[in-house]
């Protein structure tokens, strides 16, 4: 089994999308999914914004593949902070549930934090929603740490 990641093309764009609402079906009945879901998550349909981050040259895009298979994907993009200082933002990291825990993931991630040093990046933001221990051990791993809490109230 070859477990690799590469940036992604626009010939990849309808099986990154497919795995956008994969990842968005999976975590919106999570704590604070609903709210994620509507707001930081990646809008649906997912092909048009994903066709225009692998277009745009402040973003990588990756497909993350075993065998050549893409299973995963990642987005990251970079942020001028108001210091002057740019800081990586790591939108997206996801893999199919049958396919984790193989190394898929993180060969994203190590293509991430490799590409956001030679972008000049200070740092890289992630966001684990509160109740996926999986998300947060898993960023825990290449050395995130929490940088900020989040706090919300449902009104409704």
């Amino acid at each position: 089994m070859n477990e690799a990641a590469r940036p992604a093309t626009p010939a990849d764009v309808e099986r990154l999308a497919a795995l956008v609402e994969e990842s968005i079906a999976e975590q919106v009945d999570d704590r604070g999914g609903s709210v994620w879901s509507v707001r930081e998550a990646r809008p649906l349909p997912a092909a048009p914004s994903l066709k225009a981050a692998v277009e745009d040259d402040r973003t990588l895009v990756l497909a993350g593949t075993i065998d050549d298979v893409v299973v995963g994907y990642a987005v990251v993009r970079t942020e001028e902070l108001r210091d002057g200082r740019r800081l990586g933002l790591l939108t997206d990291v996801f893999v199919e549930p049958d396919a984790r825990a193989v190394g898929v993931g993180e060969a994203m991630v190590d293509q991430v934090l490799e590409w956001c040093r030679a972008q000049g990046c200070s740092g890289v933001d992630a966001l684990a929603l509160p109740g996926n221990r999986e998300s947060k051990n898993f960023f825990e791993t290449f050395g995130f740490t929490a940088r900020a809490l989040v706090v919300h109230r449902p009104l409704t």
